[in-house]
């Protein structure tokens, strides 16, 4: 934790601009609008390089009356909070599974919600605090306030005791990032919640509904029954679009192994307060595989949303200045040879708000501070937002780099992609009753000649994380099937089973592992 009284009078100056002219207006060489990763690491890069910096910060509470502190979504309702809870789940697998490795476990375990939000809520606030102490000491005044622009220079500030001040800037970059979306159905707002509003929620979830199918929903899914709530998933379509398809039914198969249920092919009509206290009776419609539709009510404790994300552009004023915004997105559209480059010479973008960027924070540190190198010192280095490496923070976790098979074949034609894969049994769980059965490895590879590109790498499997980081690097370099099977592995690891792959899907033989 980070001492507050070590520096008396820093509290007190986040507030406002401390080199503010007695007219009320400041001038800067970069103002940041939004504090989140993107917009944090490129304001601190451009204080590094002797640039006058301003960062503006304010999050509108949610429908359900959620607020937090400067670091964004990954901080605060993102990444850090999920992958906490997705730890506490994982422990109670641990505990459940531990008698057979000789613990004597008492048999009724029971998690306590409130503890885990409130240890939670503790270590998130002292990264905020981190992150202040970060631009006080990096001489970037922070402002917590909503910015919009007067004109193309000029920003004002409002903040929550609707304080104005105008701010002018030689340039501007847009880092706000976004917010979860309601669908447009009766009761949605009034009764539903969100991940703004999940990892502070004040009392149990209890019976929970998902509503969505995306990776936020199955991981906060997959969360929620592992600290032992009655959880369902309402799935539209398909889960995880983006991914991997064949990987995605693997994932989601394990959920419901585990005993998720998941509402295929069903869509939400209708929310309303249940007859007993913290209870909502959601409607919903199902089609069936022959088209026919039928019409299904229950009631659950917490319905949460998780179908899709808008970015927070709306009341910046950007398109009255002429910056071109996504249609649907409302994201900035950056220009050819220049992602981050707005329509307009002297505002840029970086994170969640470009269209077309990668929504993952280590994709938002980057390109941020390669854009305040480019803007501010003697660089031109671009961000390359190829083969970015990501995992999906489910029970059984999954990471990928690269190109999924789908896409792979769509790309190079059938003829021309190899598919490496393997089932294996992750040692860990020899001795227990963990579910193993969607434990899965392949690489996508692509005929060059006689070699073979690996061009996609796919794990399902314990800390998929951390072995997928390993391998992104691989990728990046142009890594052949032939090159990664003649490394030696590390045994007894799950990450060896990949450097082990040696069959393939068009021979058809059975890919499971059977012996180390």
């Amino acid at each position: 934790m980070f001492a507050r009284k070590v520096i008396p009078a820093l509290h007190r100056s986040f507030n406002y601009c401390r080199h503010s002219s007695s007219s009320g207006s400041s001038h800067y060489d970069l103002v940041v609008i939004g504090g989140g990763s993107g917009g944090l690491a490129c304001s601190k890069e451009a204080a590094a390089l002797g640039k006058r910096v301003a960062v503006l910060d304010y999050v509108q509470p949610s429908p359900q009356g959620s607020t937090w502190g400067l670091g964004g979504t990954c901080v605060n309702v993102g990444c850090i909070p999920k992958k906490l809870m997705h730890q506490a789940a994982l422990v109670g697998h641990m505990i459940k599974n531990s008698s057979r490795l000789g613990w004597n476990v008492p048999g009724n375990i029971e998690h306590d919600w409130t503890t885990l939000c409130s240890n939670v809520t503790g270590y998130v606030r002292s990264l905020n605090w981190g992150y202040r102490v970060q631009l006080h000491d990096k001489s970037v005044d922070y402002v917590n306030g909503w910015g919009s622009f007067l004109d193309a220079n000029t920003v004002v500030v409002v903040d929550k005791k609707q304080n104005r001040q105008e701010i002018t800037a030689d340039q501007f970059v847009i880092a706000v990032g976004g917010r979860p979306q309601y669908p447009d159905i009766e009761g949605a707002s009034e009764f539903g919640i969100t991940s703004d509003d999940i990892f502070t929620l004040k009392h149990p979830p209890g019976k929970t509904l998902v509503v969505g199918a995306s990776y936020v929903a199955l991981e906060c899914a997959g969360f929620l029954h592992g600290l032992g709530y009655n959880t369902s998933v309402m799935v539209r379509s398909i889960c995880l679009r983006g991914f991997d398809q064949g990987m995605a039914e693997l994932v989601s198969g394990h959920m419901e192994r585990e005993g998720t249920r998941f509402l295929r092919n069903s869509t939400p009509l209708k929310l309303e307060r249940g007859t007993g206290e913290k209870e909502v009776l959601v409607s919903w419609q199902t089609v069936a595989s022959d088209g026919s539709v039928s019409q299904h009510q229950e009631v659950f404790n917490t319905v949460l949303f998780a179908t899709g994300r808008t970015a927070s552009t709306k009341s910046l004023g950007l398109e009255d200045l002429g910056v071109h915004l996504h249609p649907s997105s409302g994201k900035v559209i950056g220009s050819p040879g220049c992602p981050e480059q707005s329509s307009l010479p002297h505002i840029t973008a970086v994170g969640d708000v470009l269209e077309g960027c990668p929504e993952l924070t280590p994709v938002a540190v980057r390109a941020g501070k390669l854009l305040a190198g480019r803007l501010f010192g003697s660089s031109s280095e671009q961000m390359d937002y190829s083969m970015v490496p990501t995992t999906v923070f489910t029970p059984l976790e999954y990471g990928c780099v690269g190109q999924s098979e789908e896409a792979a074949l769509q790309q190079n034609g059938e003829e021309n992609v190899e598919v490496f894969h393997a089932f294996y049994k992750p040692l860990e769980y020899a001795l227990t009753d963990m579910d193993s059965g969607s434990c899965y490895t392949k690489v996508v590879c692509v005929k060059a000649g006689s070699q073979h590109r690996v061009v996609g790498f796919h794990f399902l499997g314990p800390n998929a994380g951390e072995v997928t980081q390993g391998f992104a690097l691989s990728l990046r370099l142009g890594m052949t099937y032939e090159q990664l099977s003649s490394v030696i592995g590390i045994h007894p690891t799950s990450a060896e089973e990949v450097v082990k792959l040696n069959i393939t899907k068009r021979s058809g033989k059975d890919p499971t592992v059977s012996a180390c």
